[in-house]
């Protein structure tokens, strides 16, 4: 696979309000093995005091940049922070994360082993149960840095839902690409080039509310010609527990969202270029 010689990598990490998990994945992210540059870019959906704290606690103890974009809490905004982080991340490679998901160890080194160009690759996670997910916050567990018998041991006590994804599958040749499939990707785990963002004017910021919204930017980037590549077995990340979110706008999400299956956009409406000088 060809790749650039030199090029940065941005890691976008979607907060809102859970300041404890917030600080699981990014203590998680300063311990990567890798020895590649990256920043952290903490995308901020209105949070209060408490996470900014978090951040700047974090900020100066380690050398890592790590950057906090924020604005206003007016509801689940998402596609919009995520925009705002894109224009403010200095990396040619961006990958994006969620406040609640839990990278691994070898999380990041695992995507640039894949990357590709005019490729965006899906990762996948596991999902822990309510009570783990209290008591690991609580305790401060070092979850990032569990052996596989340890998620096995969890799997046992029904601690998580399942222990496969955490079984790597090193086989590169049989990581089929697609140009047509965009059912299964989620923005908690999700890599991309940011030239590729930039073609698609980024996220969709007509999405409000939960729901859709990077289903809607990964059938813009497979029209765009951008390829998915499957991280399963490879790139899992350990979602933390928590409360079902308002999904009061769901249905018109929905509804937008097969919209945009039988339309020809590729570029998304409100976008990154309502941002430009």
């Amino acid at each position: 696979m060809n790749k650039p010689l030199s090029f940065k990598v941005s890691v976008i990490v979607t907060t809102y309000n859970w300041s404890h998990a917030l600080r699981a994945v990014l203590d998680a992210l300063v311990a990567q093995k890798t020895t590649h540059p990256f920043e952290i870019i903490v995308a901020d959906d209105g949070s209060g005091a408490e996470t900014a704290g978090v951040i700047r606690t974090l900020k100066n103890r380690v050398s890592i940049p790590i950057l906090h974009i924020w604005h206003t809490n007016e509801g689940f905004r998402a596609a919009a922070i995520r925009n705002k982080a894109i224009l403010a991340a200095e990396g040619d490679y961006i990958i994006f994360l969620d406040g609640d998901c839990i990278p691994r160890l070898n999380f990041i080194t695992r995507h640039l082993e894949l990357l590709e160009a005019k490729t965006f690759i899906v990762g996948n996670r596991v999902l822990l149960n309510r009570a783990f997910t209290v008591s690991a916050l609580a305790e401060m567990l070092p979850l990032h840095r569990w052996p596989l018998w340890r998620w096995f041991m969890a799997y046992l006590k029904g601690d998580c839902n399942r222990v496969l994804p955490f079984l790597t599958q090193p086989f590169m040749c049989l990581r089929l690409k697609t140009k047509s499939r965009w059912k299964g990707a989620k923005g908690c785990n999700l890599g991309m080039w940011k030239q590729d963002l930039l073609n698609i004017n980024g996220w969709e910021e007509n999405f409000t509310g939960w729901g859709y919204e990077d289903s809607d930017l990964v059938i813009r980037l497979l029209r765009s010609g951008v390829q998915r590549k499957n991280g399963r077995f490879y790139i899992p990340v350990i979602h933390l527990w928590h409360p079902e979110n308002d999904r009061t706008q769901e249905r018109h999400n929905w509804t937008k969202l097969k919209a945009r299956e039988t339309d020809t956009q590729i570029n998304a409406e409100k976008g990154l270029s309502q941002y430009a000088n």
